[in-house]
């Protein structure tokens, strides 16, 4: 092919020295540059990829237990029938699932022992529909019948209360009876049908499930005080809860999983953020590395810099010689780095429990972490900016030893050749 002469001796310098002894200082140093870069990449890459598959491991079993929106009526009051604030909800392409609930705090206590607890009111029949967590547990879904005043505990609050299915827990709700002798706060027996393990440590530790029947008479509402929506996309939730918030008007409240989970979800992002800017670094002194290699082949090439100038190649030939050089190096590295980082992560569940296993050593104890394998979850949206960061990085680093290259004089260069 008749390339460009910049591009044919740009590609050799890039790869002189490999055979002989006289530059093979500068071709060791241009190898560690490149693989300096490929480990950055590679780096940034797998470890990215592990905090989105932590993020999607703990956002998956946090809305198997939440629904990804939730319609309020303002001021927190019973819904006049829930029936009609779901049927308008449905109208939107996004909605697959509605169901009533009652939710409101409130204390257990089996006899000595006393916990706080979020207790949700809700409907066995519609429940499965919007959460995971209820078309799991149908055999428990089913024993909670209006009137039965049975619940279903996380499996954390029940450990810590002591109590297992049939045994007897009393519910303590806010706002007492007035009575001569002062106030008396209004208790409720409840029986223990079930337990549920969602995986969340939150939820599995502080909720509580009853008939929404149950939880409007215990609280004394006059029936659900809000709706949960299911969505097909998880991620669009904010947008169609702001759509559905204007087509049903002031009266109601919505509230879509990301904010009613906002800190958590923010600190995640932050962490994404500062571990890609801090491992962006380490490409930053692998690509800056190029800097040196390029000073150095330009202080031995210059009497071929000369050569080519007395021959008729423009300073600006010059420069695009060695600025090719250095763009190779930074694509290689990037490339290289790329393919070994999207490996790394695909396969992420058999080279660690490799790794454990020839260590000897746990990096997830169960009896510590939720989550005992490491998650990982490639996403184009990060590989492509970080390729796109480090080849520009590359890129910057050839500029200022090209640039001499190209201010090097003919004569002054062969005056000791």
């Amino acid at each position: 092919m008749n390339w460009p002469y910049e591009l044919q001796i740009g590609w050799r310098y890039t790869r002189s020295g490999r055979a002989g002894r006289r530059n093979g200082f500068i071709s060791f140093i241009s190898g560690v540059s490149m693989a300096g870069i490929a480990l950055g990449v590679a780096a940034l890459i797998i470890v990215l990829s592990v905090m989105n598959g932590f993020q999607k491991e703990v956002r998956d079993r946090m809305l198997s237990v939440v629904a990804h929106v939730e319609v309020h009526a303002a001021g927190d009051a019973a819904l006049p029938d829930w029936r009609i604030v779901a049927a308008q909800a449905r109208r939107h392409p996004q909605v697959i699932g509605a169901a009533p609930f009652v939710a409101a705090l409130g204390l257990l206590s089996p006899g000595e022992t006393m916990r706080g607890t979020l207790v949700r009111g809700i409907s066995p029949a519609d429940e499965a529909s919007v959460t995971a967590l209820a078309a799991k547990l149908r055999d428990e879904m089913d024993r909670l019948r209006p009137g039965a005043w049975g619940v279903v505990l996380g499996a954390e609050l029940a450990r810590s209360l002591g109590v297992r299915e049939g045994d007897k827990v009393a519910l303590i709700t806010p706002g007492g009876q007035v009575t001569p002798a002062g106030v008396i706060p209004r208790l409720k027996q409840l029986t223990v049908v079930g337990t549920f393990d969602s995986g969340h440590w939150e939820y599995d530790s502080g909720l509580a499930l009853m008939h929404v029947d149950d939880a409007a008479r215990l609280f004394r509402v006059e029936g659900p005080t809000g709706v949960q929506l299911r969505l097909k996309d998880v991620q669009a939730a904010r947008t169609v809860a702001a759509e559905l918030g204007q087509a049903m008007g002031s009266g109601y409240e919505l509230r879509d999983w990301t904010r009613s989970n906002r800190a958590w979800f923010d600190a995640v992002q932050i962490e994404k953020r500062l571990m890609f800017i801090i491992l962006s670094l380490i490409v930053a002194v692998a690509a800056f590395n190029l800097v040196s290699t390029l000073v150095m082949t330009v202080t031995d090439k210059r009497a071929d810099i000369a050569i080519l100038r007395t021959l008729g190649a423009s300073p600006r030939s010059v420069m695009g010689i060695f600025m090719v050089q250095g763009a190779a190096s930074g694509v290689i590295g990037t490339l290289a780095g790329v393919l070994l980082g999207v490996g790394v992560a695909f396969h992420i569940d058999t080279i660690v429990p490799a790794i454990e296993r020839a260590l000897g050593v746990n990096f997830l104890p169960g009896s510590v972490y939720v989550i005992s394998r490491m998650p990982s979850d490639p996403q184009r949206g990060d590989i492509v900016p970080i390729a796109i960061i480090s080849l520009l990085l590359s890129f910057v680093a050839t500029l200022y030893p090209s640039w001499r290259a190209s201010r090097v004089q003919p004569a002054r260069a062969l005056r000791y050749e």
